[in-house]
């Protein structure tokens, strides 16, 4: 199956989870999390979900690394350079939303990649070995190709994973994927 393919198929599947179930499995996402072995780290980089994509809901993330006092980087998409900026999240941060739907900070405190130890990844599909698929716009992939290579990538997902996704050249791999039921580990 092609991407297009899995983009369409993954869009359908999301469009039938509920409100309900979409929060409930957000929470079992978040405590999954816990079991990953990341909490050691600072500077946790996180998406924002875009609500009329019914993405996995992070705030309950959020109020997870809030509690261990870690500070939190959100992204900012830069349309005239296909690029995003990183921005801490803070009391006084102020969210936008973008033509895209997109949550983000209207300013603040920009961090460089280099400084960030973990990052959660939006997806629409993955596989067995941590080829995911986004979008297609390569705004992650070309984020992701600069940080730094001890960095942490983690996918959030409802479902579990195809078999196999056959990744392009700028394709970035996961290091793990968190579902509400496990926790998928590659490399």
């Amino acid at each position: 199956m092609n991407k297009q393919a899995i983009r369409l198929k993954y869009k359908s599947k999301r469009a039938h989870i509920t409100v309900k179930q979409r929060d409930e499995f957000s929470i079992k996402i978040a405590n999954n999390c816990l079991s990953l072995p990341i909490w050691e780290f600072s500077n946790y980089h996180i998406f924002l979900p875009i609500v009329n994509k019914l993405e996995v809901n992070t705030e309950f993330l959020l109020h997870v690394l809030q509690g261990k006092d870690k500070s939190i980087v959100v992204p900012k998409v830069l349309p005239k350079t296909s690029e995003m900026s990183h921005i801490l999240l803070q009391d006084n941060t102020s969210l936008n939303v973008s033509k895209y739907g997109v949550p983000e900070p209207a300013a603040g405190v920009e961090i460089m990649i280099s400084q960030l130890d973990v990052i959660f990844v939006p997806l629409l599909a993955y596989d067995r070995i941590g080829n995911r698929v986004g979008y297609g716009k390569g705004y992650y992939d070309r984020f992701l190709a600069k940080c730094e290579a001890k960095t942490i990538f983690i996918g959030l997902s409802f479902f579990t994973p195809e078999a196999v996704i056959t990744p392009e050249e700028t394709d970035i791999p996961l290091n793990f994927c968190v579902t509400p039921h496990n926790i998928y580990t590659f490399k």
